[in-house]
Order: C-alpha cells, then sequence, then structure tokens
C-alpha cells in the first residue's frame, strides 16, 4: 500500500504538469487508461490467465465504480476549493472500514481505529478546510460537498471491491477493467475537447500510465494480502509522499502545521502496521 501511495504521488506531480500543458483532465484519464491496458494486456497474456476473469458482473462493477468514484472527485475539485475536496476525499478509509466490515465481515482493529483518526485528524490540521474552521454561510451549495462524499464512498467501495475479487481473481485482470471501463468512457464524455499533446507532454502522459499502473497493481496486491480496513489506512501516507515531492518539484516548503499533520498520519500508519491482533468487535 505504501508503494501503491508513492506511485500515485509520482503520478499526481506529472498530471500536474500536464495539466500546466492545457490538456483536458478526461483526456490524462483516456492517456492513462491506455498504457494501463496494454501493460495489463501484456502481462496476463504472458502469464496465461483468462483476460476477463471468473465473475464478470462483479469485476465490472469495480470498473464502473472506479470511474464514477474518479469523476466525483474530479467535480469536487473543480467546485469546491481543492483543501476541501481533498479532505472529503480522504474520507475513504473510514468508509472501508464500515463497507468491509458489513460486505466482507472484517472486523477492524482497533490499530486501524485510532491510524483513521489520528490521519484524518492530520489530514485536517494540514489543510484547514473553509468549511470546518469557517461556518458556512447560509444559501451556501451543498451539493458539490455531497458529490465529494460520494466520491471516496465510491473509492471505499472499489477497495472493498478489489478486497472481495482477490479470492478469485488475478491481481492484473482486476487492474485491467478498470482501463476497460475508463478507456471508452473518458473518451465519450471528451468528445470534441482534445487536445493534440506536444513535446515533453507525451513523456509527462507516459509517465502517469506508468506509475499509475505501478499504484494499481500495489493497491491490488495489498488488498490480496491484508485486509482491507487495515490497508485503506495506509492510503493516507500520499499525503507525506505528496509533501516531500512538493518540495522537490515545487518547492513547496511545509510549516509547523503542515509538519504537525504529518507526524499524525505517520503515527496512525505506525499503529496501525504493529497492532494486528485485538478486534474492535470481539467474537
Amino acid at each position: 500500500m505504501l508503494l501503491s501511495a508513492f506511485a500515485f504521488s509520482i503520478m499526481a506531480v506529472f498530471v500536474k504538469a500536464v495539466g500546466g500543458q492545457g490538456i483536458p483532465v478526461l483526456e490524462i484519464v483516456a492517456a492513462r487508461s491506455i498504457i494501463s491496458l496494454i501493460l495489463s494486456y501484456v502481462t496476463i497474456k504472458r502469464a496465461g490467465i483468462d483476460f476477463f476473469g471468473q465473475r464478470k458482473c462483479l469485476l465490472f462493477a469495480r470498473g464502473l465504480i472506479g470511474f464514477i468514484a474518479l469523476n466525483c472527485v474530479f467535480y469536487s475539485v473543480i467546485h469546491l476549493p481543492l483543501a476541501e475536496a481533498t479532505v472529503l476525499q480522504y474520507l475513504h478509509p473510514m468508509f472501508t472500514a464500515i463497507l468491509a466490515l458489513f460486505i466482507l465481515k472484517e472486523r477492524p482493529t482497533w490499530g486501524t481505529l485510532i491510524c483513521i483518526i489520528l490521519s484524518l485528524l492530520g489530514l485536517i490540521i494540514i489543510v484547514q478546510p473553509s468549511f470546518i474552521f469557517t461556518p458556512q454561510t447560509q444559501g451556501s451549495d451543498n451539493f458539490p460537498i455531497a458529490v465529494a462524499i460520494a466520491g471516496a464512498f465510491g473509492s471505499a467501495l472499489a477497495y472493498t471491491t478489489v478486497r472481495n475479487l482477490n479470492k478469485t481473481e488475478h491481481p492484473q485482470v482486476i487492474v485491467l477493467y478498470f482501463p476497460m471501463i475508463a478507456l471508452p468512457a473518458s473518451l465519450l464524455f471528451l468528445w470534441n475537447d482534445f487536445i493534440m499533446p506536444e513535446g515533453i507532454t507525451w513523456v509527462y502522459l507516459l509517465a502517469i500510465g506508468l506509475s499509475t499502473q505501478v499504484g494499481q497493481v500495489a493497491l491490488t496486491k495489498s488488498m490480496q494480502t491484508e485486509t482491507a480496513s487495515r490497508a485503506a489506512s495506509f492510503a493516507y501516507s500520499q499525503i507525506v509522499f505528496a509533501i516531500i515531492l512538493g518540495i522537490l518539484f515545487y518547492q513547496e516548503i511545509p510549516g509547523l502545521i503542515t509538519l504537525l499533520g504529518t507526524a499524525l498520519i505517520v503515527l496512525g500508519a505506525y499503529i496501525s502496521a504493529v497492532w494486528k491482533k485485538t478486534n474492535l468487535i470481539s467474537d
């Protein structure tokens, strides 16, 4: 899960660079889907695995849920301040723990619960969203907030679905279904907004596809070897990686508040890693 978070952080660096070139978001999604589709196809063909898996309906649902959740996240980022959209999106580990309890019958440990609480607190300290620190004005539009929460719930549902599919499906087959759904859907909604990339932008798009593939495979592997709620709690480490990469690539030096929030996130991840036994709900 740490490798997955790091890969997605690398992806974000290049997405930001490509976005600066004026490339539409759906075009970036389509580009990463093409690369992921090719890499998954080659890997599956070499391994001699059935491309479409056993539980096709659930695999299709995983791809569709992922695409819808991604659109919700993008919508919230566009219509809300980035800090608010971010903190709402990172509600997904809590949703994952709840869904895993009811759908997968996985009982979260005290370590997972503490990790989620500390990590969410750390994230709030870092981004300081205005809807928490500043009172809402009457008549404000709550629809984007609802969409952001839906995106977080969709991500959690995708995590839980992956955990379920890992019982019968190869990780690469699970990964394959996301670009199989996302690519045609992205092209359909992109329609006439396509912009031909030029120069270094092609390299950035390739890097997005490669880092995404690593992140997706690592995410799927983590769900195969660990409970969904505990694995998802490590997603918060992406914030730490983002801070480091922000310093290296954009000279964004974090202040003391950011470092305090990061410390809480790291502490939460450590507690989750070492606290494996005591379940929150006993037999």
